[in-house]
């Protein structure tokens, strides 16, 4: 895979500092200090540190992608590791059992960035991952997640009912915390009292009364969920839906004048009905209380610097489930090059969406509790775009490539 200047030129700044002396204390810190910027500035979402048997290697996801990043001497390892565990105020005594903790760096101009910590116990050691919490007011905007007029429309006219569940679904690292404190923001105003469960809390928002879970208090989503309901909320969000008591009482709240928000590990919008199912919730609550599911994930954004328009593959896109209708356009195809600017071609990511609003005939198919199939096709007979075919408007605006289509989503 190619990589970007900017990783190389970072690759040998910390290849420096380990060479400038990596026995002394201070030198511990200026790595990780310089590798806590270094992650910031290279607009990365993680940092990996991963211990094996004979070796510690640190990899960087940017935009989606691990890479390598140092591989420091193993003499370095547990001294790297303790240091991020203090930082992020974890029991550095403890290396049984995962822990999970925030750290923050500060920038020049008196910012900061924030970092989640966990941590997990492996056979060689302990993996540590650091992922980047970006809470910049621009990235809370939904205008800036990627949803074409229509999709935002209807998703708005979600927002503005003043009751009934919101369901965001899409595998782990997909950018479902991100849609959902956006939809937040957007409702957050004076007259709205805004409750939310998370585990953990990810961004602070201002006006917002956020709860962060702690299970082994005995604090878990159902008991943040029951606490809420006492404390005349207009808007709940529970980070996720895990278990039957909590899928009940939320769906229970909105439909007794509660705008809810939560989430579910699905792979597009009509299976999330199927699964709550599964979970044991009746068909008749379901119908009655879920009025939209969005499901989601993130491809790379091709870099327009660099980017270079191919023939257009008809066949491959005919048969990828591109719409007819698409085809019959003319539009270009671009590829990813690579360039001083971006990394292998790619620059940022793009959020793909299937926006599904819950219509009253998809409600009758819940109520006799149709198949996934039925539902997809009922979807697509109200024109909702798949995941499939949200990601090739994509393709048609040139933001990112066939590749990435064909890599992430299915048809």
């Amino acid at each position: 895979m190619a990589t970007s200047t900017a990783l190389d030129a970072a690759r040998s700044e910390l290849q420096a500092l380990l060479r400038a002396g990596a026995a002394d204390e201070g030198s511990v810190v200026r790595l990780l200090d310089r590798l806590l910027l270094l992650a910031y500035e290279l607009r990365a979402s993680d940092l990996h540190f991963e211990p094996y048997e004979g070796s510690f290697r640190v990899r960087i996801r940017i935009d989606g992608q691990l890479q390598p990043c140092l591989a420091p001497p193993l003499t370095l390892r547990d001294r790297l590791v303790s240091r991020i565990k203090v930082l992020a105020k974890l029991d550095i005594a403890e290396k049984r059992l995962p822990q999970d903790g925030r750290l923050s760096l500060s920038l020049p101009g008196a910012a900061a960035a924030d970092f989640r910590v966990s941590s997990l116990p492996t056979v060689h050691g302990e993996k540590l991952v650091l992922r980047l919490i970006d809470a910049a007011p621009a990235q809370l905007a939904l205008d800036a997640l990627g949803y074409d007029s229509a999709q935002q429309a209807t998703l708005l006219q979600a927002l503005a009912r003043p009751h009934g569940m919101v369901l965001v679904t899409g595998p782990t690292g997909s950018g479902k915390t991100l849609s959902m404190y956006s939809c937040l923001q957007w409702l957050n105003r004076p007259g709205i009292n805004i409750c939310t469960a998370e585990d953990p809390v990810e961004i602070m928002l201002p006006g917002i009364n956020q709860v962060s879970i702690n299970e082994k208090a005995g604090l878990d989503f159902a008991t943040a969920l029951r606490a809420f309901l006492r404390q005349d909320p207009d808007v709940i969000m529970v980070g996720e839906i895990r278990d039957l008591e909590t899928a009940d009482m939320a769906l229970k709240a909105a439909q007794t004048g509660h705008l809810v928000f939560s989430t579910l590990h699905t792979n597009d919008a009509p299976s999330t009905l199927l699964r709550l199912r599964q979970m044991g919730v009746a068909a008749h609550n379901i119908a009655a209380s879920v009025v939209l599911i969005t499901a989601q994930r993130l491809l790379r954004r091709l870099c327009t610097h660099c980017r270079q328009a191919v023939e257009r593959p008809e066949a491959l896109l005919r048969d990828a489930h591109c719409p007819p209708q698409w085809l019959d356009a003319d539009w270009p195809v671009y590829q990813a090059q690579g360039c001083a600017l971006c990394h292998g071609g790619y620059l940022g990511r793009v959020g793909v969406f299937e926006i599904m609003p819950v219509s009253a005939v998809m409600a009758e198919l819940i109520l006799r509790e149709a198949g996934t199939v039925e539902m997809a096709r009922q979807a697509a007979a109200e024109g909702v775009l798949d995941l499939r075919q949200a990601a090739w408007a994509k393709v048609k605006l040139g933001q990112t490539s066939v590749e990435e289509v064909l890599a992430h989503t299915y048809a």
